[in-house]
């Protein structure tokens, strides 16, 4: 059991968030759901090993972007993996340009900086 878990806050969607988390990362599953599905109050997860409990809290306070995941990659071809989401995919290019807040990283070309 991990000493410190990462409480995340939703209004309502907390299964449906936590469902869209197992999906990107390989090792990851739901772990249980505290109430009957689709009306969770709320979702343990597991991403990477890495545990998670969604909250469905209700809207005193929204999900914002103050919190993000910061992953780990050793390969291009892991970056390029979850580069190619599911939002960052989306059919509305809207939606998805919306999403495109960063760029890609290309580990080639910051070894390419860092070596000179």
């Amino acid at each position: 059991m991990q000493k410190i878990t990462t409480f995340l806050w939703f209004n309502g969607n907390a299964e449906e968030a936590a469902d869209y988390y197992v999906s990107m990362f390989k090792n990851s599953k739901v772990l249980s759901t505290m109430g009957p599905k689709g009306q969770a109050m709320g979702v343990t997860f597991q991403l990477e090993g890495q545990e998670f409990i969604g909250l469905n809290g209700g809207p005193k306070y929204s999900f914002t972007p103050a919190i993000s995941l910061f992953v780990n990659c050793e390969t291009q071809a892991e970056v390029d993996e979850l580069w190619g989401g599911k939002l960052l995919g989306d059919k509305d290019r809207v939606k998805a340009d919306r999403v495109m807040q960063m760029k890609k990283i290309d580990i080639a070309k910051l070894k390419q900086a860092y070596e000179g």
